[in-house]
């Protein structure tokens, strides 16, 4: 259930000499995809009604995991630099104010999906001092900090946590092959006993034979090399979609441009609503995700995540001037409507 030794060791080997990390018994387990991790940690930890402290904006797939176990979600707000501490201390006494049971803190300080930012390294080191302070278990969610576009690179959460207080959940999904659904979960022996149970009633065992092929093709050191193509490849596409909304959004639209990951979060004026916007979108052959899929209590309305990485240069320009000229006709509708303005999303 806990993986493919071989494969198992080579991640270990990996994590410890590249990334500084310290393994301590039985600390790793391969899942099948890192949204199976995200599961197994709701199975695990959550009972209805315990609080789940995450990012505003954060990942869609995580809110839906841990929805399912009916925890109550603390949003703390966002700036350009991952979250503020300031404010994950308020909600933090907040919650214990009223008798609140925080299970984890879930986060994803590289290349965010869906806002794009970095945290850098001293809101890194804060934060694991809050959770210090406060006794808290920190998930990292880290799928995409393998693609970066800059020399940068920032120590893990994992790397720096001395109190084997950090869960940290890495996959292939993003550098070798999604469709392989092969991830990994590194952290503390009882969490991993903990997390390979509940597998075993989920679905026994990983993919053993796409287990190897990931063993193999990381041993013989053809991921790196990849990586290199990859990096170069979406940080092109990256380019070409920030200079096609410079030339074509308004400039009323606010957004990130990124240092890595695969998408750019949009800020629309907040009396624009992307979700009624959608179906003229789709009429334009555009597509893109409403900023409230991201927030578990409906905010971001006037945000978008969009994706660069799977359309050629073509079809990035021609879908941001589609789009571009979309949102132009959208300020004017929600000014002409005399909207009542939405309420700020973070980021």
């Amino acid at each position: 259930t806990e993986g493919y030794d071989k494969l198992r060791e080579a991640l270990v080997k990996r994590l410890v000499e590249r990334d500084g990390m310290k393994a301590e018994g039985n600390s790793i387990i391969i899942t099948s995809g890192s949204q199976q991790g995200l599961d197994l940690l709701g199975r695990i930890f959550l009972d209805k009604d315990d609080v789940v402290i995450v990012e505003a904006p954060s990942y869609v797939g995580a809110l839906n995991a841990f929805r399912t176990h009916r925890p109550v979600f603390e949003p703390t707000w966002m700036d350009e630099d991952g979250i503020r501490m300031d404010i994950l201390r308020e909600n933090i006494k907040h919650v214990q104010q009223h008798g609140g049971n925080i299970k984890f803190l879930y986060t994803i300080p590289t290349f965010h999906n869906p806002a794009g930012t970095t945290m850098p390294l001293k809101r890194r080191k804060e934060l694991l001092e809050i959770a210090s302070e406060y006794d808290l278990l920190v998930v990292e969610d880290d799928p995409y900090s393998e693609v970066r576009f800059t020399d940068e690179v920032l120590p893990k959460l994992k790397s720096m946590d001395k109190e084997n207080r950090v869960i940290y959940l890495g996959t292939f999904s993003k550098t070798l092959a999604p469709g392989f659904r092969c991830a990994w979960a590194f952290g503390p022996e009882e969490a991993i006993n903990k997390m390979s149970i509940a597998k075993q009633a989920a679905d026994l065992c990983t993919n053993t034979f796409t287990q190897c092929i990931a063993y193999e093709y990381l041993k013989r050191g053809y991921l790196d090399q990849h990586l290199a193509s990859a990096r170069e490849l979406y940080k092109h596409k990256a380019e070409a979609m920030i200079g096609a909304m410079r030339k074509y959004f308004p400039e009323e639209v606010k957004y990130n441009v990124p240092k890595g990951g695969m998408f750019i979060w949009a800020r629309l004026p907040r009396n624009v609503n992307v979700r009624e916007m959608f179906p003229r979108a789709v009429e334009q052959n555009v597509s893109y995700v409403p900023g409230d899929a991201f927030y578990p209590n409906g905010d971001g309305k006037n945000c978008m995540r969009l994706n660069f990485t799977n359309a050629t240069d073509d079809l990035i320009e021609e879908g941001m001037r589609r789009l571009g000229k979309l949102i132009k006709e959208e300020i004017v509708r929600a000014r002409t409507c005399e909207k009542p303005p939405l309420p700020p999303a973070s980021v």
